[in-house]
């Protein structure tokens, strides 16, 4: 029954050639808190997914959705008591690092169940197909028998070994443990199995593991001795029936908790190696753990390494979000956003006789609500919502002063909710026209604020973790209404943050002056960053400093009427400005007592590592 969407997909591979990949929309984690905690991408296996696919890597219609993994098969590594724990959201919210009120029970375990689900069907794939099998979510390899720690609340692998053997497998698994800490868990879950070979190449030492054939850097270890220290390893591998490789991103320099030092070619080039020493091994593929924004570049390279496709570059203004849902516009005809249905009601026949006053029909003269709302469906803006828990979703339209307000409506707990708001207006910036937001909100009222997700300025509840979602969507929006971008005032640090990817200051100076700031304090988390610009606790050169709330802009094009200032010479010289404004400013952050501060703010990795 589970090997029946892998045979016609293999069979669609045989014709097309391509990657197995194991994908669901559900992969990502239904946490809006994670994106703001250091680093982590919860949108990384989508990335990863679209990128593959647009690079034909994985032919269409050949992403794999895993089936869930059983509670039954989840027993044979870990006791039922446990598993019965993870039911209750403290423990999950320990593992995870979020609030209990932040944490939808029933949506976070089944992620993680359809991960561990992706990586047996990839390991019983693997071994029927005699070949490579990639899985976008999984390698929980801090998740011992009894315990969870470090986003890893049960150990796929070890689950999936579990399986294969009862289904089977006699001989020798060897799992090749690449992210930069140490399998503690997986170790603990397999020392019972004799043939078992784990070797683990980490930044990190946290003491003896069992049969583990470890071997620590030294932090900020770069491509070439890496690479020396993985062919050792690599030499000592045993010869296997099934293999996994724990590929994992937060080897990267930068990465908050990885401590190692490569690039993204040194990565390509680790899996490179690693492919061709299993090239006659069937070996499942897993992403791990990683904090760093190029994460999703790693995994989407492990793709393209498995299909032999060698050290091509990512583009590094390659942006998957933005292109993703560009395409998903692009097949949005104008008679389905503008469409409002062809029902005749009692309000219509009530306003047509002046006995009610006319109800807003579309949205800035294009939009209906319920062609926004199916738009915000085929984009994907819809399932997380839902995932958070709120029911009947619909969107709501109406007058506003000045503009047009655009309300997503939900309900949870009886009461009906403002997920999404927003006014927008039609108006001039820069000398162009464009669409200006005056207002924004992103709600999530069913969550609450805590120690590991205080109240950011000008918050009421908890956000979603849509801005990145919202912000691309805007553009798209205004490119239907013939205009030339999008403009706003961000009113706090964190906003104009989430909008760093499509916006920028109009002026040159400004931009260079709030590229320092995301510069100088890259190692503070986002939350901590913008209370404490909010508190006065950031210093511009040494002196106090006020956040700045100017006009930033997403152009959609060069705007006409300042071509000339945005070609030749002029571009170059404007791209100069914000580099001086740039170099010319240093800022520093003070701690809660007004005395300077480190904008290093590293965790233990047993607490908090993204897997």
């Amino acid at each position: 029954m589970f090997l029946d969407p892998l045979r016609r997909a293999w069979r669609r591979w045989r014709a097309r050639r391509g990657v197995p990949v194991f994908h669901h929309s559900a992969y990502r984690l239904p946490l809006p808190s994670l994106e703001g905690q250091g680093g982590i991408e919860p949108r990384r296996a989508d990335f990863a997914a679209w990128y593959l696919m647009e690079q034909q890597v994985v032919a269409t219609g050949f992403l794999i959705a895993p089936p869930s993994v059983s509670y039954a098969q989840l027993g044979r590594v870990h006791p039922h008591d446990y598993l019965e724990s993870l039911t209750r959201p403290e423990t999950l919210a320990r593992i995870f690092a979020v609030d209990p009120t932040d944490l939808p029970v029933d949506e976070t375990l089944n992620t993680v169940r359809l991960a561990c689900g992706g990586t047996l069907q990839a390991a019983r794939g693997a071994l029927r197909f005699r070949r490579p099998m990639l899985n976008l979510l999984g390698g929980f390899h801090h998740a011992g028998p009894a315990s969870g720690g470090g986003m890893c609340p049960v150990n796929d692998i070890a689950v999936a070994v579990a399986a294969v053997r009862a289904e089977g497998l006699r001989g020798r698994v060897a799992i090749l443990d690449l992210d930069a800490h140490p399998p503690d868990g997986t170790a603990l879950c397999l020392r019972d199995d004799p043939e078992v070979w784990i070797g683990s190449l980490s930044g990190c030492e946290w003491g003896p593991m069992e049969r583990v054939d470890e071997t620590v850097l030294p932090e900020g270890t770069t491509d070439e001795p890496y690479l020396a220290a993985l062919a050792a390893l690599l030499g000592r591998m045993p010869q296997a029936e099934l293999a996994f490789v724990l590929a994992g991103g937060d080897v990267l320099a930068g990465d908050r908790l990885g401590k190692l030092g490569l690039t993204l070619d040194g990565a390509r080039r680790r899996d490179l190696a690693v492919a061709e020493a299993l090239r006659t091994t069937p070996s499942v593929w897993v992403p791990a753990g990683g904090r760093h924004p190029e994460c999703w570049k790693v995994l989407a390279g492990t793709g393209l390494a498995l299909a032999g496709r060698g050290r091509a570059p990512i583009p590094a203004d390659y942006d998957p979000l933005g292109r993703h849902l560009a395409a998903v516009s692009a097949t949005l005809s104008r008679s389905t956003l503008s469409s409002g249905g062809t029902d005749f009601t009692a309000d219509d026949i009530a306003e047509s006789l002046g006995l009610a006053p006319a109800e807003l029909k579309h949205l800035l003269g294009y939009y209906t609500a319920a062609g926004i709302e199916y738009g915000l469906g085929r984009m994907g803006i819809l399932e997380p919502v839902e995932r958070l828990g709120y029911e009947n979703l619909h969107v709501a339209i109406d007058e506003a002063s000045p503009g047009h307000r655009l309300r997503l409506l939900g309900t949870a707990g009886g009461r009906e909710h403002a997920l999404i708001e927003v006014v927008l207006e039609k108006k001039e910036a820069a000398g162009e026209r464009v669409l200006f937001v005056h207002w924004l909100t992103l709600r999530h009222p069913l969550a609450r604020f805590s120690d590991n997700r205080p109240r950011l300025p000008g918050q009421e509840v908890p956000g979603l973790g849509l801005a990145r979602e919202i912000n691309e969507v805007l553009p798209l929006m205004a490119k239907r209404l013939g205009l030339a971008g999008v403009a706003f005032q961000p009113a706090w640090y964190h906003i104009a943050y989430a909008g760093r990817y499509r916006f920028r200051f109009v002026d040159p100076a400004r931009q260079g002056r709030f590229e320092a700031l995301v510069r100088d304090l890259a190692g503070v988390p986002l939350l901590e960053a913008t209370l404490a610009v909010a508190a006065g606790r950031v210093q511009l050169n040494g002196a106090p400093y006020a956040w700045e709330a100017d006009t930033m802009v997403a152009w959609l094009a060069p705007p006409a009427a300042g071509a000339a200032a945005h070609s030749g010479g002029a571009a170059a010289a404007a791209a100069a400005a914000v580099a001086a404004a740039r170099e010319a400013t240093h800022f520093s952050l003070l701690d809660a007592g007004g005395q300077p501060g480190s904008a290093d703010r590293r965790t233990d990795p047993r607490g908090s590592e993204s897997s």
